[in-house]
């Protein structure tokens, strides 16, 4: 008995699966069906109904090519090949934009591009072409359709809709809290902070001849304390920080760190901490406060990363600018401006480019995000000593 008489044995089925691929490579549309035909259904694998989908593709038979292909992810439903296959035929049987979401899909289990076939990369580039028209028409519809309704409303603060609908689109991605140490619910993520939520300000900022004062004393005189901010040990991975760990082009020189004062550093620089020590900075002892002058070197890039803490958010005090600097965090890219403070949650992805010639320096030190109670700041600072304390115990 062959395997082509005991097609209900799994080695005939096997074996007509191996025929049938045989004759699509050869072009032979209708015996690779008819080969397909024998095997049992209980016998069709993710594979078997993709050979029969090409084979039907070859007659032309585009519908019932689709029907072949959802028996292919109705076994195996993360298959990459088969959504991609049935984006294409959507498009061939509906239309581009019917198949956009179908790319989509296909798209988020696509391995990276130097991983891809290369019978598959052209395809897989049609896919990006589609979602990016895709996108790009229904950002533009729905901008149109709220063109007259928000034009009524322009002396309102707009943006956070404005980001919405990018979202809604498909054109950028939501950016939620992403803390690595504590994640503490119900606050919104909110990438930059209203200034009036920070009355102090505008005395940091007035302060910045001051701090840049005695910042160039501590370039001049301790060079030698400005150390890398990424260290890691040998063995550690270190993910996107390969380019910089142990680097000289991001270097730090601290006046807090970790909740503790670094006394020869603030002697260093007596007014800036005085007045870091009149501001409401984070006090979480083995915590925070952590305040720092952080110096980035000529075209330094910092790659996205997130913070500790959605609990506390950090200030920025630009006090080198020697040309273009960019920060993103979230959905929002902001230039730095010399005089300009602003407050950030660090726990939503960020990062910063100095795209100048030289040497970009800023202040950064931490507070309380304003939207925790008192009661919620000293539980929250107890509960994270407590991890200290446990860990240390034994």
């Amino acid at each position: 008995m062959t395997a082509l008489d005991n097609a209900s044995d799994p080695a005939g089925a096997d074996s007509l699966a191996v025929q049938a691929r045989s004759a699509i490579q050869n072009r032979d549309a209708s015996t690779a069906l008819r080969l397909l035909a024998r095997i049992p259904p209980e016998a069709m694998t993710a594979d078997s109904f993709m050979d029969r989908a090409m084979a039907l593709r070859m007659t032309g038979d585009s519908a019932a090519a689709l029907r072949a292909v959802e028996g292919a992810l109705a076994r195996d439903p993360y298959h990459f090949l088969a959504l991609l296959s049935k984006a294409a035929l959507v498009e061939r049987l509906e239309g581009w934009k019917a198949a956009a979401p179908v790319y989509k899909n296909a798209l988020a289990l696509a391995p990276a591009e130097a991983d891809l076939p290369e019978s598959l990369r052209a395809p897989t580039r049609r896919a990006r072409e589609i979602v990016e028209r895709f996108a790009a028409g229904l950002y533009a519809h729905l901008q149109e359709s709220v063109r007259e309704l928000r034009s009524r409303h322009a002396e309102e603060p707009l943006a956070r809709f404005d980001e919405s609908l990018e979202i809604f689109s498909g054109r950028a991605k939501p950016y939620p809290h992403e803390p690595a140490l504590l994640h503490y619910p119900r606050l919104p993520a909110i990438p930059f902070f209203d200034r009036s939520l920070f009355p102090w300000l505008e005395r940091l900022e007035a302060a910045t001849p001051v701090i840049q004062e005695e910042l160039a004393g501590a370039l001049t005189t301790h060079a030698d304390k400005f150390a890398p901010y990424i260290d890691y040990p040998p063995g550690v991975p270190v993910n996107q920080w390969g380019e910089l760990n142990h680097s000289p082009l991001w270097q730090t020189f601290f006046l807090w760190k970790d909740g503790t004062k670094q006394e020869e550093a603030c002697r260093q620089c007596p007014r800036t901490a005085a007045l870091l020590e009149s501001l409401p900075m984070t006090d979480q002892p083995g915590f925070a406060p952590t305040a720092v002058f952080s110096a980035l070197e000529a075209h330094t890039h910092i790659p996205p990363h997130s913070g500790s803490a959605n609990t506390r958010l950090l200030v920025h005090l630009p006090l080198i600018l020697p040309g273009p600097a960019r920060f993103r965090v979230g959905a929002e890219t902001r230039p730095w401006r010399m005089g300009e403070a602003w407050v950030f949650d660090d726990s939503i992805n960020h990062e910063a480019w100095n795209d100048a010639d030289q040497l970009r320096v800023i202040l950064i030190f931490d507070v309380w995000n304003p939207l925790l109670s008192a009661a919620e700041r000293a539980l929250i600072t107890t509960m994270m000593a407590a991890k200290n304390t446990f860990q240390t115990t034994l």
